[in-house]
């Protein structure tokens, strides 16, 4: 049940004017099925029958699973989580786009949304006659958007292609034109959904700064975006969402640690079931088979977890098929992004000397000492070759079983490390 209440904003304080209770919808994942469903449901709805929305059917998925939550009068609420976690799902009920199988919605205040790009567009009307369609849809009368009409234009940052028809306008310049349309109907309560990602840096800025403006006008806003500076930026408190369900709420910074350790876990599994990033595509020579490798502990016990303050050892065990005089064995640690974090290699400085291998099975190991990687998923890669021709040996060693680093620490570095700051005046002016 969704229940409303326009124009109902007093004055800036703790007054809710969003209240979520325990609200769950639910998907077929057929269409076929998903519409015997909605026949049936509507058949018992008109007998006064329970349809029973609480209980899942055949081929039917909860997209979004009990969640509650309040938004208060002058803060941004921002809701996180992996692809298709529920995210565009609750922001479109909260939107009045779906009707919750169960729960209750109640909304205090005139809202408006931006959910997808273009929304509300017609494609061959003009940017000049969309803007009307647009603002009319959200509720502005024709004076008030006649009025705004410049200030529009020229946020959206289109006047050369404004009589031009938006079929034509790119990904870019539409989401410029609806976020100025919804910015400067100006809502009490404002949804927004991944759009501020489309926009260029400055238009993101300048997106930014609006909402920054809308929020001291005592506005709502609720904020979906992969994007976690914008969420650290504007948002108060963040709901973090899993697989439909709520599985943290409160401030940005919590809610961003909670959800990067959500998806290095998936991003782990994704790489452990896939064998890693890639494999090398070159021509070898055979000489080396590759049998196994990652990181293992002190006790030289196979992990796929570290945190970001201990070791890293790293090994690998291969078999030499013919004997090698002079090879050499290098290192490599890349995060998901195909960033090299670290590289080494063996050479004549080395206490080891890998210089010459003979036929048999080996086991390397190589410690970096508390390297203190950024918390993430990383990847390690080895090449053995010959020091002096540069052939490669080995076949098809490329990239061995990844692990990932824990901790607290944002990826905003490839390497974290502490600092300390001193600021000193050294002259008066």
């Amino acid at each position: 049940m969704i229940l409303r209440e326009k124009n109902a904003f007093t004055s800036v304080g703790d007054e809710v004017v969003i209240r979520v209770e325990n609200v769950s919808k639910k998907f077929s994942k057929s269409l076929k099925r998903s519409m015997i469903y909605g026949i049936k449901d509507t058949i018992k709805n008109i007998f006064k029958s329970s349809a029973k929305p609480d209980i899942l059917r055949k081929g039917e998925f909860w997209a979004v699973n009990n969640i509650s939550f309040e938004l208060k009068m002058g803060e941004c609420f921002g809701i996180i989580g992996p692809n298709g976690s529920g995210k565009t799902t609750l922001l479109s009920m909260l939107n009045g786009i779906f009707m919750p199988d169960t729960g209750t919605i109640t909304i205090k205040g005139k809202t408006g949304a931006l959910i997808a790009v273009g929304a509300g567009f017609h494609p061959m009307l003009t940017g000049r006659e969309n803007i009307y369609i647009k603002g009319a849809i959200m509720g502005m009368s024709k004076a008030e958007l006649d009025s705004k009409f410049d200030t529009i234009v020229e946020f959206a940052d289109i006047g050369d292609f404004l009589d031009m028809p938006v079929k034509n306008y790119s990904s870019g310049m539409f989401v410029r034109l609806g976020f100025s349309v919804a910015v400067h109907c100006e809502p009490e309560i404002l949804l927004i959904d991944e759009v501020l990602s489309v926009g260029d840096l400055s238009f993101q800025n300048k997106c930014l700064q609006r909402l920054d403006e809308l929020r001291e006008k005592t506005n709502a806003v609720v904020l979906v975006s992969h994007n976690l500076e914008h969420v650290r930026t504007l948002c108060d408190r963040v709901l973090v969402l899993n697989s439909g369900k709520p599985v943290f709420l409160g401030t940005s910074t919590q809610a961003i640690q909670k959800y990067e350790e959500i998806t290095r876990d998936k991003r782990l599994k994704n790489l452990e079931r896939t064998g890693g990033l890639s494999r090398y595509l070159f021509y070898s020579s055979g000489d080396i088979e590759f049998l196994e490798g990652g990181i293992m502990n002190e006790l030289g016990k196979q992990i796929d977890a570290i945190s970001i303050d201990d070791d890293v050892i790293t090994f690998i065990r291969f078999r030499v098929k013919n004997s090698i005089d002079t090879a050499i064995i290098a290192i490599s640690i890349l995060n998901t992004r195909h960033t090299l974090c670290i590289w080494q290699f063996s050479n004549d400085k080395d206490p080891t000397k890998f210089y010459k291998f003979d036929r048999g099975e080996y086991l390397v190991k190589a410690k970096f000492k508390k390297p203190r990687l950024a918390p993430g998923v990383y990847t390690i890669s080895y090449s053995i070759r010959d020091q002096k021709s540069g052939e490669i040996y080995e076949k098809n060693i490329g990239f061995v079983a990844p692990f990932k680093v824990t901790g607290k620490a944002f990826e905003r570095s490839v390497i974290y490390v502490e600092s300390e700051w001193d600021v000193e005046k050294i002259k008066m002016n």
